[in-house]
């Protein structure tokens, strides 16, 4: 059996109406995102996917970026069954959170990660490390996915420790970011040429056809996979 997973940071200002239209157009079985609210009933991206089919999660925190205070989080969506749904705060000084949840497909349990780790302008940070670091003791050995938007590239070291345990299954660290300067005004992005967004998997999964998607609604373009269950 062959399932599609998806991994978006849809961006607080990114087009809600596109993002909309792309995920429900793209068919995944599973979703991760990032940067998701709840607080805003313009948009409210976990009513319409509810009202689409899926369950969902989603884990809020409280951090502060750019001299600004926002309250957002990563969310997972699935169109199977979903249990033991958990938030995993992984740092204190700058909150960041991973959601997990046992999603159950045919008689295989699948435990799946969505992340969001603080913004560092892709320099080393001793706080993106901490955060990785809580977040990759709580993985289970088999079965599970992680993805999300790790605000890294290959080259650091965030990456480099996570692909000690897990497959990154896009070896070829196809670039993600960023459509839109505005995706960070100090690193001031001209072109999608930097990787960010991932998804990885413990080494029992099999994976193929990882994909960049193409969609204009967010600084973040979307990632997928398929997996063999």
């Amino acid at each position: 059996m062959q399932i599609k997973v998806l991994s978006w940071n849809i961006w607080i200002e990114g087009n809600f109406n596109q993002t909309v239209d792309f995920l429900i157009n793209s068919k995944a079985d599973i979703i991760g995102l990032q940067e998701v609210v709840d607080n805003d009933t313009n948009r409210d991206i976990i009513g319409v996917l509810k009202n689409a089919g899926y369950e969902a999660f989603f884990g809020s925190v409280e951090h502060t970026w750019g001299g600004n205070v926002y309250r957002d989080g990563p969310a997972l969506f699935t169109r199977y069954k979903m249990t033991n749904n958990e938030t995993i705060l992984l740092s204190k000084k700058d909150k960041r959170a991973a959601v997990k949840a046992d999603i159950t497909v045919g008689d295989k349990t699948l435990y799946v990660f969505s992340t969001h780790l603080i913004h560092t302008h892709q320099k080393e940070s001793e706080e993106q490390n901490i955060q990785v670091s809580n977040l990759l003791k709580k993985l289970p050995t088999k079965g599970t996915i992680l993805m999300g938007d790790f605000n890294a590239t290959p080259q650091s070291s965030v990456i480099k420790n996570v692909k000690k345990i897990l497959r990154d299954t896009d070896p070829s660290s196809t670039p993600t970011w960023s459509v839109y300067p505005q995706g960070c005004l100090a690193c001031n992005p001209q072109a999608v040429d930097t990787k960010l967004d991932y998804i990885f998997t413990t080494q029992d999964i099999n994976t193929h056809a990882f994909k960049v998607e193409q969609s204009k609604a967010s600084d973040h373009l979307p990632i997928s996979v398929l997996i063999e269950v």
